[in-house]
């Protein structure tokens, strides 16, 4: 356990890096918005008044840890820790930043609300889709996502280690090759219409809680199996 930690703790050497950069973005990206809604008075043609801005900090994350083990990996070798524990050390930043996200962005959500949308009406750090009633709720709707990106991201640096870009390369044709299969027999049904019923019956906690930490718990599972055969 305390190798798993001191593995936990090579993540946070450099904050600013982990923590820092994400926040940045999204940072920069919530001014923009602010001066746009405040400059073209969007909350007045637009109703729903939220913006996607706010998935510059899911974007941001995933790669700050695909970085994790592309690049803090051969390091963590070196020092004579183990793939495994370097993996369970980074997939526990992981949980507890997924964990920190979803409280933080629930915060900035109250502080949203009880400001009249920052001041121009604007619902930026939870899309309208995702609210919720419940703080708690909240921080799982906003945080499992981000839960089931970190799990991605990490999945995607066990990749590149073991197979490099050719791995990569594979990987993405694969994606594509998948998803645009199941688009293809969607159309080819005319099951698009049942689709999105389906989806819209769904509850917010199924789409955006359960599905997500069933995403993570299969990445995490495949990761795990494929990260002893990494080269630093």
């Amino acid at each position: 356990m305390n190798r798993v930690l001191a593995a936990a703790r090579l993540q946070v050497v450099h904050p600013l890096v982990i923590f820092g950069v994400p926040w940045l973005v999204v940072g920069i990206s919530f001014g923009l918005n602010v001066a746009i809604w405040a400059l073209a008075d969007v909350a007045r043609h637009d109703p729903n008044n939220f913006t996607g801005g706010v998935t510059a900090l899911y974007i941001t994350v995933c790669v700050v840890f695909v970085q994790a083990l592309t690049q803090l990996l051969p390091f963590a070798m070196g020092v004579s820790l183990s793939r495994r524990t370097y993996w369970l050390g980074t997939a526990l930043v992981g949980v507890l930043s997924a964990l920190g996200y979803g409280i933080a962005l629930a915060v900035l959500n109250e502080i949203g609300q009880a400001t009249g949308g920052w001041g121009v009406d604007l619902n930026f750090w939870v899309p309208t889709p995702m609210l919720v009633d419940n703080f708690f709720l909240q921080i799982l709707v906003s945080g499992a996502p981000m839960l089931a990106l970190i799990s991605i991201a990490i999945g995607i640096g066990v990749v590149y280690k073991r197979w490099g870009s050719n791995g990569l390369w594979t990987l993405t044709i694969l994606s594509v090759l998948f998803f645009g299969g199941l688009a293809v027999l969607a159309t080819g049904l005319n099951a698009w219409g049942d689709v999105w019923r389906w989806l819209t019956d769904q509850p917010t906690g199924t789409l955006a809680i359960g599905i997500p930490v069933a995403i993570a718990a299969v990445v995490a599972a495949l990761s795990y199996g494929g990260i002893r055969r990494v080269v630093p």
